[in-house]
């Protein structure tokens, strides 16, 4: 129980779930409750599937296919990025697609995104694979409680807020993208520089 709680902590920081309602306002916006119900369900799933998935055969994969998580990082902060990008400066959302906003970008790369997935390969050497999933899955859980609550935070906010909120959401999401890529680029270069 004490290796839960140890890899509970480091988890819950990656996964930001506070950090991830502004964003998930700006990514739902105008959707009524059931969609969003919809999108929450189905980022748990994506979320707690891309970790676990992650978890067992990343290393493995990787190794294979020549990917670090250098590239994940980049990768995740280039589609992180033309989302945000196209978001600001478009009224037309570029996340309409409710099929499909569940799984990319919500579940992963915000929920579960290279922060989550570098800790818990990280943890699982320290405090073993069943502590650190469970830990993984409970945080998971908890982020899509929070985004459930969202709903009353926006009748809080009102339209005017709202539309404000979902304004600064989207240059987070942009800058979370810039620095996705910086820290992947520089992993990139160091691990050219020093031949890793």
């Amino acid at each position: 129980m004490n290796e839960f709680f140890l890899a509970f902590v480091p988890i819950f920081v990656a996964v930001d779930a506070i950090g991830l309602l502004p964003i998930y306002l700006n990514l739902t916006e105008g959707l009524e409750p059931s969609a969003r119900r919809k999108i929450v369900f189905q980022s748990f799933l994506t979320a707690v599937l891309v970790a676990v998935g992650f978890v067992f055969l990343a290393k493995g994969v990787f190794r294979l296919m020549g990917i670090t998580i250098h590239d994940f990082m980049v990768a995740g902060g280039v589609l992180l990025f033309a989302i945000s990008a196209v978001d600001l400066v478009s009224e037309r959302k570029f996340t309409r697609q409710i099929d499909t906003l569940g799984a990319v970008p919500l579940g992963t790369p915000l929920i579960v995104g290279p922060a989550v997935l570098t800790t818990a390969l990280m943890l699982v050497d320290v405090y073993g694979l069943v502590p650190t999933l469970l830990s993984v899955v409970v945080n998971v859980f908890l982020a899509c409680v929070i985004l459930c609550g969202a709903g009353a935070i926006e009748k809080v906010l009102g339209h005017a807020g709202s539309k404000a909120v979902s304004k600064v959401a989207g240059l987070i999401l942009a800058a979370i993208a810039v620095m996705m890529i910086r820290k992947g680029l520089v992993g990139i270069v160091t691990a050219v520089a020093t031949g890793k």
